[in-house]
């Protein structure tokens, strides 16, 4: 049984990204199977990509990154990321979600 890309809960969202580090720019690009790709500028090493995916997302959804949790994935190039109580909803989310 697969997550939806995008599940919502009673305080936000929970997303599925599969994660590219060493990017040339951060962006959300396409979905990649059932899961957001997200490229980022940050090497994948001492955490740094999880570090600026939160802030990149954190940034999207008009949050505070202590907003923004890593539930699963830490190691891995797929995460399941919680947003708590977005303010704003980014335009790729409508675009790719639809």
């Amino acid at each position: 049984m697969s997550l939806p890309v995008v599940q919502t809960i009673a305080d936000g969202l929970i997303l599925c990204i599969h994660l590219q580090p060493r990017a040339s720019k951060d962006e959300v690009c396409s979905l990649y199977g059932d899961a957001l790709k997200v490229r980022i500028t940050a090497p994948p090493v001492d955490g740094k990509a999880n570090q600026h995916l939160i802030r990149f997302l954190a940034k999207c959804f008009g949050v505070p990154k202590s907003q923004v949790n890593l539930l699963s994935g830490e190691r891995s190039r797929n995460k399941r990321i919680q947003i708590l109580s977005p303010t704003k909803s980014p335009d790729w989310l409508v675009r790719f979600i639809n």
